[in-house]
């Protein structure tokens, strides 16, 4: 039997909380060992936090009376034995809801009303504004308490004509999507922009956060859903009526906000809700059967999608069995087969990304711990061998062998004249980079754009004024992507020179790869214009719906660029503390020969009592090179150890 998606998830929270004490535990063991520098540290600390809070975010779209509110109560919360999201005839969610869980805040339903739309500030500018949102107290315990809340995400206002234009939900030019006006001339609009629920559900407080989303009018008068929450979900629930198949305002929604030139992602499942409908007493189970494969069929063509990603649902009824716990009913409704491809498409391909993270940073900590393992291994031996050369010899030499030590000591202090000549360079590069990638550099970027799109009149040419600011971002890419190369090659030619004159064993990490957050520019390119095919050429004549188009973009672009500066940041990083550590090494290498030659100075049977401490050291030093490899593997395992063994290993250390 599949297991449901609760299961899932909480198999995958699991797996990510396991993972997460591994890492803690290891840092702790390095750092105790004295093999954690800066930069593995921190690379450490941000792939513990990942783990730990890392989200997955589940978009739930539909166009109005599709089911979509009943499905996230049969998936997430048939427990509490009711509906807890509004589900009945018509229109429900009438604005964006965000279910999730942030800890340290109370649990409430956090309300932005509608009028916020006439601001000039962004979705993501006002999260932080507290008093601009309404916030009602929930208790997570009472399911009565806890349904009543959310039916806020339902409310209306009835407003004039001209308030309704003003706030995007009236057009002049396209009379077909305005709302019905009443007897007294005036249409229904929602009384929220977006609400954010924050409750501990054990889902949600695993990383879980789920998007309610409402129909086409509203998605499309809200153009940060669009362009920044949709296409950041890790996986988009589209739901269509099994009764009634791909209806105009379902293909809309699809090609204008979901699918990218017509490419249907992996990430996208199509839902065929509502099969209870043709549960006709009339007609044979075969016959049923085969009424819904030709949905299917008819669905999958429409909308250019694998025919395994069409599943069909009922879920109303896997609400029902889910409460009532009626197996057959369950299986009949369908629900488990697509809670199964839900969670295993969507945590299976979240859990690999967070392995490769894992991989990489765990590779980079065992090179550079192995790095610090083999100087001092150098260390030790050469300090042995020096003092083998001290057996038989009078207090003059060894006296003598203090001055040479001291000496090269003075030498070696020398040469941070061209290490600060290095780090001065490259913090003047590094300066260069931010200011390409900083906000000061996108706002301008931002400002060209927002500037084409308020000309007066229809825009035909938008299209190519999106061209020339997203080739415009992606040469600001190429810019950086130029300067680290020049950072890299002073790197290289300094390392080489500091291996050359001290026996250092240092490497400059591997230059950052910008491709991939070109790769993200051109994906969110095609994804917004798109969003900018003929239909919404009359929007664009209006300047605040321009005004907040370019926003979300801008909030959107902001988050690849800054990803980009923290990858330069790192890596930038990993090249001074490797070269910190190594200095941290040297001095303490100079400092206990001249303390060895010091003990023996002072007593001739030191010299035979230290080479045996070295000794040991050595063989200290190959029992840590064991543990390394053994601790580090167990994180890039498949199949690791549980978490009491893992704890046991790192205490015997």
């Amino acid at each position: 039997m599949s297991r449901s998606f609760n299961q899932q998830f909480d198999q995958h929270g699991a797996w990510r909380r396991n993972f997460a004490h591994r890492l803690k535990w290891l840092s702790g063991w390095l750092a105790e060992n004295d093999l954690l520098d800066q930069a593995v540290a921190e690379r450490l600390r941000e792939l513990e936090s990942q783990m730990r809070t890392s989200k997955v975010m589940v978009a739930f779209v539909a166009e109005f009376s599709r089911g979509k509110s009943e499905l996230i109560n049969a998936i997430f919360f048939a427990g509490y034995g009711r509906r807890i999201m509004p589900a009945s005839a018509g229109r429900t969610t009438m604005c964006p809801t965000e279910l999730g869980y942030t800890a340290g805040q109370a649990p409430s339903l956090r309300l932005l009303p509608i009028e916020t739309r006439l601001d000039a500030h962004s979705l993501a500018h006002l999260r932080d504004e507290s008093e601009r949102w309404t916030e009602i107290a929930i208790d997570v315990d009472d399911a009565e308490q806890l349904a009543s809340a959310m039916h806020k995400v339902a409310e209306v206002r009835w407003v004039p004509i001209e308030e309704a234009r003003a706030l995007g939900f009236w057009s002049d030019d396209s009379p077909d999507d305005n709302p019905v006006r009443d007897a007294t001339g005036r249409v229904e609009i929602p009384r929220w922009r977006h609400a954010v629920l924050n409750m501990p559900h054990p889902l949600l407080e695993q990383g879980l956060i789920i998007l309610d989303t409402p129909g086409l009018n509203a998605i499309g008068a809200e153009p940060e859903l669009t362009v920044s929450l949709i296409p950041q979900a890790h996986a988009v629930v589209f739901i269509l009526g099994a009764d009634t198949g791909v209806t105009r305002s379902d293909l809309a929604i699809w090609r204008e906000h979901l699918i990218t030139e017509g490419d249907a992602s992996e990430t996208r499942i199509v839902v065929l809700n509502k099969i209870d409908t043709m549960w006709d007493t009339l007609s044979t189970p075969a016959q049923i059967d085969l009424q819904i494969e030709r949905q299917r069929v008819g669905a999958a063509e429409l909308l250019g999608v694998p025919l395994a990603r069409v599943l069909p649902v009922s879920a109303q009824k896997g609400l029902q069995a889910k409460i009532r716990r009626d197996p057959p009913l369950l299986q009949a409704s369908r629900l488990p087969a697509l809670e199964a491809v839900l969670g295993e498409g969507l945590l299976g391909k979240r859990e690999t990304m967070l392995r490769l993270a894992v991989d990489a940073g765990i590779a980079a900590l065992r090179t550079e711990a192995a790095r610090i393992l083999t100087v001092r291994q150098r260390d030790l031996s050469e300090q042995a061998l020096e003092l083998q050369g001290l057996r038989g010899k009078n207090v003059a030499v060894i006296r003598h062998m203090r001055t040479r030590i001291e000496q090269e000591q003075t030498e070696f202090e020398g040469s941070n004249t061209r290490i600060l000549a290095l780090r001065s360079v490259q913090g003047k590069l590094l300066r260069e980079v931010y200011a390409v990638l900083g906000s000061t550099a996108l706002k301008a970027d931002m400002g060209h754009l927002a500037a084409a799109l308020k000309r007066p009149g229809i825009k035909f040419n938008v299209r190519k004024v999106y061209a020339e600011t997203f080739d415009a971002l992606r040469n600001n890419l190429k810019e950086v992507q130029a300067t680290t190369s020049e950072i890299q090659s002073m790197l290289h030619a300094t390392f080489r020179q500091l291996n050359a004159e001290h026996g250092f064993t240092l490497q400059a990490p591997a230059e950052p790869d910008l491709v991939g957050f070109e790769r993200q520019l051109t994906q969110i390119e095609q994804s917004h214009t798109q969003y900018l095919g003929v239909g919404n050429l009359l929007k664009l004549a209006q300047p605040d719906f321009c005004d907040k188009l370019v926003r979300a973009l801008a909030s959107r672009l902001r988050v690849v660029n800054e990803a980009a500066m923290t990858e330069v940041e790192r890596w930038s990083k990993g090249a001074g503390a490797q070269l910190d550590a190594q200095l941290k090494e040297r001095r303490r290498n100079f400092g206990k020969r001249i303390e060895a030659v010091e003990r023996i100075q002072q007593a001739a049977g030191s010299l035979e009592e230290r080479l045996t401490e070295l000794a040991v050291q050595e063989g200290g030093l190959v029992e840590l090179q064991k543990r390394l490899r053994e601790f580090t593997a167990l994180l890039t395992s498949n199949e690791a150890p549980s978490q009491f063994s893992v704890r046991s290993e790192l205490s015997a250390v």
